[in-house]
């Protein structure tokens, strides 16, 4: 193995672990529940491919992600798709107005919420308070 070929599989192989915690879970029915009953804090995303606000506030979350590795260690990330699961049982559940709408769930209750909100220091208080959450 010549030493480009031998830096490269190392690359990618150190890459790996981050790539997986990288991406949130897509939602799928009961995906919710099944986090929830293991205790864990999640921490859900109302999002639409053609939203320009769920994009915004993408990019925070990767940002906030990356400055601190706790959020995805702690807390479970899942996106909810609007243009499928808007109107799903989920959605009505929780009283989900809209897209771009980021909900922080523990055991049966809602810690807390955003709407169309893409200021850093918004997003980053739920954040933090779903890690609080997540310690408790």
């Amino acid at each position: 193995m010549d030493r480009r070929h031998f830096l490269s599989l190392t690359a990618a192989a150190a890459a790996l672990p981050l790539a997986a915690q990288a991406a949130p879970m897509r939602y799928t029915p009961g995906l919710v529940q099944k986090h929830l009953a293991a205790g864990d804090t999640v921490f859900l995303d109302f999002t639409a491919s053609w939203c320009s606000t769920c994009a915004a506030q993408e990019r925070v979350l990767t940002s906030l992600k990356a400055e601190n590795p706790a959020y995805e260690a702690n807390i479970v990330f899942i996106d909810v798709d609007w243009d499928t699961y808007g109107r799903s049982e989920l959605a009505k559940s929780l009283n989900i107005p809209r897209r771009s709408t980021l909900v922080v769930l523990k055991g049966n209750q809602e810690l807390g919420r955003i709407i169309a909100q893409t200021g850093t220091s918004q997003i980053k208080s739920l954040m933090d308070m779903a890690l609080s959450a997540a310690g408790a």
